[in-house]
This record gives C-alpha cells, structure tokens and sequence, in this order.
C-alpha cells in the first residue's frame, strides 16, 4: 500500500497505531545558526554561557539544530551584536545589554543598573515579576526576542592605580566601567570609558586608563589586571546582579516550531543558572590568588558610596521626565526592587551578615 494513502486512509488513529506516528508527528527540520557572543573565549565562565546554550539545544534536539558560538570580533563587533541579531546578520546573540544604553539607556534595566537588584531578585522580577513581558514589548522595536541568560552575581569595584581613599579621588578618574555606570560616575567627575573586555589589560597597561572594572577575581584574575594596578576595590555598586541575555532574532525565532521554541528558552534558563553557579564556585579561590599575588583589597569609602547612590537617583528622575520608555519599565523594577529588599532585610542580609562574622 502506498504510504500517502495510507496516512489518507487510517487518519491519525490509525497511524499511532500503526507506529508511524514518530516521523510525522515528531519530525523537526534541521536547523543551523550562528551565535554572536560580545565576549572573548579566553573568559570561559561567561563566554561559556554561550557554548552552554548551544550544547543543551543540541542534546535536547538530537543534533538536528546546531548552534555555532562565535566571540566577539569574529563575525562582528562586541558592541555590534544587538544591530547584527536585529537585522538578522546572525540568528542570535549573547551579551550585557547595558553595553547599548547610549542607544537607549532602558536596554540597562535588562542588565544591571547602579545600586539596582541583586541576581537573586533580577531573576526574580524577569521571572515572576513583569520584568520579562515589559522588556519583551521594548524589543520588539528591536525585532529581537530576549531571554535571561546568565549573571556574574554582584561584581568587585574594579582596579586602581591609587587607592581611592575620599570621593574627591573619583574627580578627572579615567576609568574602564561598563554600560550604564558611567553616566553615574560622570556626576562625580569622573571620566568612564566603555572598552571590550579583550581590549583593557593593553589600556590599563599603557596608561591610557587609570582602573578598570570587569567581573570579579576569576574573570579578573585571568585579564591579569592585578599585574598593573594593584588596588583592588569592592563593591562594583553599579552592577549588583548583572544579568546577560540571549537575544534571538523575531523572523528567526517564530520560524521556529513550538518545541524548538521551548527548547530554546529551557537551555538558555539552564546556562542562566549554569553561569552563576561557575562564578560562586570558582571567584573564592581566584580571590585568594590576587591577594597572594599582592593584591590590596580596600571597600569603597562611605562618602563615594553616598555621592553614588545619590546621583543615580538624581540620573532615575531626569530619565523619568524625558524617556517614556525608562520610565514605564522603571516603575515597575523600582516597585519590585522596593518590596524585595524590604524581604531580603530581615531574611537573607541578615543571615549573611552572621555567617560572614564567623570563623569557620
């Protein structure tokens, strides 16, 4: 019997119970994209969110939809990779949307903002909150499709040449500081430069910058940045839970079947989970290698921390007044942030608080 007239003939019944159901129902097609990351490989924790992705659509398809990961510089610039997925150069990227906040300072919000959410509570309000469907509606002017995909948990303050010791050391600063940071830091006279990750050790070196912040000790420790500035300050208050984000292009992604796109968002939540868990377990150790190194730790001063918090929010209320966009998706983060903090005081700060007093 001709197969096209049997499928005609038995109807779905009888096909499932003829057991040909797997090549019809279950048939995907083959699919194959390309991965534009914003980092160097060199950096394997965050970098390898990216190889992660990719490795878990894989398994999870069969091998029948490949994803090729490329780093920044590759197929394109680090900072190229929001134009270069939106108009469909490659099918997807990885990245720190706050490297775009000169476009728009929103992008921000889907990052890390001074003295905004921890990684806990970022995932939280992308998850649970609105935090998710709110960037999804801004994105769309983008034709991208984002996911949650990544974070390095709260980060150091980065290196310097001299030790900051009042607020008045921040004044003619040049200093390495990612995304939306800067606009902060401007306020304190404080001159940022916003260079790719592969590309500060070479600044740092050559005096062409005076400190630079990344991560924390194990992306740091392995740019070497200790080697010429060997001031180490904490914390990075402008990126206290940066979260990174897989952006997939529209046309590519709703050309996609319901199960791809399910598997798509269920590995990208995996190596969202995956990073963070390689960053807590490997920064310790990398920590107490730039200390033996001679490393010098120092906390931020209380008066620079105040002259911070201070101007960010004056930096909130003017983008409040001029950008709708800011504005409407603001509200919502200051609200979560607001409720999550008052939680996080009487629960995990405080527990922390005596687990970290204590000699174990």
């Amino acid at each position: 019997m001709e197969r096209r007239s049997f499928v005609r003939g038995a109807g779905l019944a009888g096909v499932l119970a003829a057991g040909a159901a797997p090549a019809i129902v279950h048939a995907q097609a083959n699919i194959r994209w390309r991965l534009a990351s914003s980092f160097p490989k060199a950096l394997d924790t965050i970098f390898g969110a990216a190889d992660e992705f990719a490795k878990q659509v894989g398994a999870m398809t069969g091998g029948k939809f490949q994803i090729t990961t490329h780093a920044g510089g590759e197929l394109m610039p680090p900072f190229g990779v929001l134009d270069g997925v939106g108009n469909g150069t490659v099918e997807a990227g990885h990245t720190a949307p706050y490297y775009f906040f000169g476009k728009d300072p929103t992008y921000a919000l889907d990052c890390a903002i001074p003295f905004g959410l921890n990684s806990r509570q970022m995932t939280a309000w992308m998850y649970e909150g609105n935090g998710l469907k709110l960037l999804r509606e801004f994105y769309a002017k983008s034709n991208i499709v984002n996911f949650p995909m990544g974070n390095t948990g709260a980060q150091m303050g980065g290196f310097f040449r001299k030790q900051v010791q009042s607020v008045a050391d921040m004044k003619g600063l040049k200093f390495r500081v990612g995304g939306f940071g800067g606009k902060v830091l401007e306020r304190l006279g404080t001159i940022p430069q916003n260079i790719p990750g592969g590309e500060i050790y070479q600044a740092l070196e050559k005096g062409t910058i005076d400190a630079a912040e990344w991560v924390g000790p194990y992306d740091d420790l392995k740019l070497g940045l200790h080697k010429v500035a060997p001031h180490y300050h904490y914390p990075g208050w402008w990126e206290g839970g940066p979260q990174l984000s897989l952006y997939v292009n529209k046309k590519a992604y709703d050309a996609l079947t319901p199960e791809y796109k399910a598997i798509v968002e269920n590995a990208a939540a995996n190596a969202h989970v995956d990073m963070q868990a390689k960053y807590d377990g490997r920064n310790p150790g990398a920590l107490k290698q730039l200390v033996a190194a001679g490393t010098k730790l120092h906390a931020f001063p209380k008066d620079v921390m105040d002259a911070s918090f201070k101007a960010a929010m004056d930096v909130y209320a003017e983008l409040n007044a001029s950008n709708p966009a800011w504005k409407k998706i603001y509200e919502d983060y200051s609200n979560f942030r607001r409720d999550a903090n008052l939680w996080f005081r009487f629960t995990e700060s405080k527990f922390d608080d005596f687990m970290q007093s204590q000699k174990l």
